[in-house]
């Protein structure tokens, strides 16, 4: 564990030069982190933590030479003490990866696009030991599941989607906030957005996984055209994303409930 006091010693991968950039400016920023390295493909990752001391690698999974599953498996073979702690970045990529990465170790997977202030938040928390849960377990029930959120935050829930505009008439605002809420309760349903997080909202309302979705999207999409232009740039105006335009359903769901996970303390 890292001592209080203590810059958090950085290595970022990401073959995105204008993304790296703003993740340099960002933790030379911050007192706490000290950016050693900045690695475009994984065989300058490899290089890299050979000869540096690294913490906390924020590893993007689509790199060339080497992706960022081909990285995790040659860190898996190093001694525990040198392993550092892995963050993995990703457009919301496909299941079975996701699950894979952290088979090899991987402590956090976060979804772009994010805000880099929860990033931050994900890098002290696994350098100093706050969180210890990894983020997609291999095997469903593995570990002991997250506390269910309490009123208030389900009532917190509530309050910011309708303050992002999305109508209360609409189906797809109540699938949202069911959504969200399920998010918050079990953070693995994020791998698994279509496998099981609709049929679970669809089971409750006694329709289909696909109607859930597409009542999902719509609701998004109102939301962005007539909702409040300040509201929805307070969460989603400082995202990182390789487009511009509305996030996708899963992108909201993360974003939203990732917000409200750090507002009441749920890691």
């Amino acid at each position: 564990m890292i001592a209080e006091n203590d810059p958090i010693k950085i290595l970022v991968a990401d073959d995105n030069r204008e993304f790296c950039a703003l993740l340099k400016d960002f933790f030379q920023n911050e007192k706490d982190f000290d950016l050693v390295d900045v690695c475009s493909n994984g065989l300058e990752v490899l290089e890299s933590l050979q000869r540096n001391q690294i913490e906390v690698l924020i590893l993007d999974l689509i790199m060339p030479y080497m992706d960022g599953i081909g990285v995790l498996e040659h860190i898996d073979g190093y001694n525990p003490e040198m392993k550092p702690k892995i963050i993995i970045l990703s457009a919301f990529g496909q299941e079975n990866i996701t699950q894979r990465a952290v088979q090899l170790g991987a402590d956090y997977y976060i979804l772009k696009p994010f805000n880099l202030n929860v990033l931050g938040d994900r890098v002290r928390q696994i350098a100093r030991d706050i969180k210890t849960k990894k983020p997609y377990p291999t095997h469903r029930g593995s570990q002991p599941p997250t506390p269910a959120p309490s009123k208030d935050m389900e009532v917190r829930v509530t309050k910011v989607i309708h303050e992002l505009g999305v109508p209360a008439h609409v189906k797809g605002y109540q699938y949202l906030r069911d959504a969200i809420i399920l998010v918050i309760k079990e953070v693995n349903y994020l791998g698994a957005v279509t496998k099981e997080l609709y049929p679970a909202i669809a089971q409750k309302y006694d329709t289909t996984p696909s109607r859930v979705e597409r009542a999902i999207r719509h609701a998004i999409e109102l939301a962005w055209e007539r909702g409040d232009l300040d509201k929805i740039n307070k969460f989603f105006g400082y995202t990182v994303s390789g487009e511009k335009g509305k996030p996708t359903n899963s992108e909201f769901i993360a974003i939203i409930s990732d917000r409200i996970r750090l507002e009441n303390k749920v890691y």
